[in-house]
């Protein structure tokens, strides 16, 4: 069960499972190439917003473009309703179970995961595919 808490922004009704320590997603292209933002809370978000965990200056990014987090044993990627959408290796998504090296496309950006050892797969997710 989750509550609402603020814009956008769920949080666990029950104590979060431990993060894997180690995940991170590295900026590929554009001006923020070569920056690396750990994954080590259930719910990060990514947008230009002034709301949003990393704080990107990117104009191809919605205020609150994507979440990425940890649950059910496997760390996702999630749209929040961004106008350009948010893809996994080309593919469009809404909710994605994550995998090492996947490519997601956020706005222009494209940033590459970097998971630890294996992730359990969450149930009814979809997969990105085009890898």
């Amino acid at each position: 069960m989750s509550c609402v808490v603020g814009w956008m922004t769920t949080v666990p009704a029950h104590r979060p499972e431990p993060i894997p320590f180690g995940a991170s997603v590295g900026v590929r292209t554009g001006f923020y190439a070569g920056l690396r933002v750990p994954i080590e809370v259930p719910w990060l978000v990514v947008g230009r917003g002034f709301g949003a965990d990393v704080l990107l200056a990117e104009p191809t990014l919605s205020r609150a473009h994507a979440a990425l987090g940890f649950a059910g044993g496997a760390f996702f990627v999630q749209d929040l309703g961004s106008e350009s959408r948010t893809r996994v290796n080309r593919a469009t998504v809404q909710r994605c179970e994550l995998q090492d090296g996947d490519l997601v496309q956020l706005g222009r950006l494209l940033v590459e995961v970097s998971l630890p050892g294996a992730c359990g797969r969450l149930e009814g997710m979809s997969r990105g595919s085009g890898r």
